[in-house]
């Protein structure tokens, strides 16, 4: 079968290689002139089951609240005249209680820990190696008010199949030498072993290029999807500044565009673009930066080592489809890894970029056939795509396949 990707960032690259591995002649059409140049070109590194909680909760509620006055916030809302940004909205409001909460918490958790494995099992095949670090990841606390109460949703990820530790501050600079110097400015923490870390650009860039020399796929990159020509009950051809490309299947994974095409022919996709912001800096004394990934939860920054890199991120923005960024934004991220690990690197030479995640309401990405019979999502994932992404892909093809996936698949397929 010819199977149509639409977007080569992580998760659409993940599902052409499980696609043409199961045999389908796959091409992927991209916009950008190569890989991983849009949301995933510089996330925050972290493939972290351990960050499956659902964004959408009774305290998220409360800071998207306060993020329409206060920008200083992690959460930051700026009202504007889209209209599916308050049908987003009063999506997500409906989905931030507690019995949602751990709804959709269940689900990501559940696709994360899958996803983890088939990110390992991928690499061990095609020896893709992407900066990775094998490490855990340290989700940590300044203040034992915040640890007290910070810490039950990693409980509740620990009852549910995530390995997890709750460390005091001399276990946790036992685990990361890194933060030896701020010792004194961290209460406690949750240690997730079994998450880990990697450049998500460097693994598409190779997956893609080992996808096309191994599995023949093509990538038509420079090329825009401008609409689907539909017939029927299916998808005919998709319309692009290169002219109509025919396929058996058309799979949408345009991260936060999926939601734009997906309306323009009655499919009710409530993605929505959350900017996040992101600081890439060489580190000046290695000695003095993290050995693993960690996440300031006081701060809500999150940061990783790649190779001798330090890879910081921050902020969930609601301001549409504006890529723009000044760099004031980015001065608490700055600030809060100078904090943590003085002396490690150089501001000066720090690489800025802002992109855009695809969120769904209830933060769980979405699968599967949507009204049309050879047309599917993959979609949706938010600030898990790097986290999500291969599980995602293999999940996708069993669906496509007719196979009954290795996950369950409740609470991931799409319902029109």
């Amino acid at each position: 079968m010819k199977v149509l990707v639409l977007g080569a960032g992580v998760v659409g690259t993940a599902a052409a290689y499980y696609l043409a591995n199961d045999g389908h002649e796959v091409t992927v059409i991209e916009r950008h002139e190569a890989p991983a140049r849009g949301t995933s070109q510089s996330n925050a590194g972290l493939v972290s089951p351990g960050d499956a909680t659902a964004w959408a909760s009774p305290s998220a509620l409360k800071t998207f609240i306060r993020g329409l006055w206060n920008h200083d916030l992690g959460i930051k809302v700026r009202l504007s005249l889209d209209p599916y940004f308050y049908a987003w909205s009063l999506r997500f409001l409906r989905e931030c209680t507690v019995a949602r909460l751990r709804a959709n918490t269940n689900v990501k958790l559940r696709l994360a820990l899958y996803s983890r494995d088939c990110i390992n099992a991928l690499s061990a095949t095609t020896g893709i190696h992407y900066d990775e670090r094998k490490r855990g990841i340290l989700y940590f606390f300044r203040t034992q008010k915040s640890l007290d109460t910070g810490t039950d949703n990693y409980r509740y990820l620990g009852e549910h199949g995530l390995p997890i530790e709750i460390v005091g501050r001399d276990r946790l600079v036992e685990l990361e030498p890194g933060l030896a110097g701020v010792k004194e400015k961290i209460a406690g923490g949750v240690y997730s072993p079994i998450d880990q870390t990697g450049d998500s650009r460097q693994f598409v860039e190779k997956l893609a290029a080992h996808a096309v020399e191994k599995l023949g796929v093509k990538f038509l990159y420079g090329t825009t999807v401008e609409g689907l020509d539909i017939e029927d009950d299916r998808v005919r051809a998709v319309m692009t500044s290169a002219g109509p490309v025919t396929g058996d299947a058309v799979v949408i994974s345009m991260g936060p565009e999926s939601g734009l095409l997906g309306r323009r022919y009655g499919i009710d996709l409530p993605v929505y673009p959350v900017k996040g912001y992101t600081v890439t800096v060489p580190l000046e004394d290695e000695s003095k930066g993290p050995t693993m990934g960690g996440a300031d939860e006081d701060r809500l920054i999150g940061y990783s080592r790649l190779g001798n890199r330090l890879r910081m991120s921050s902020t969930a923005e609601f301001t549409g489809f504006d890529r723009s960024f000044k760099p004031r934004d980015f001065s608490s991220i700055l600030n809060t890894g100078k904090d943590l690990f003085p002396g490690a690197f150089d501001e000066k030479k720090a690489l800025l970029w802002a992109g855009l995640r695809p969120m769904m309401p209830n933060s769980v990405p979405v699968f599967g056939q949507a009204k049309y019979r050879n047309l599917y999502l993959d979609t949706g994932h938010g600030h898990l795509g790097w986290t999500m992404a291969c599980g995602s892909g293999k999940f996708l093809a069993d669906l496509i396949a007719g196979r009954k996936p290795e996950i369950d698949p409740q609470g991931l397929l799409y319902a029109n």
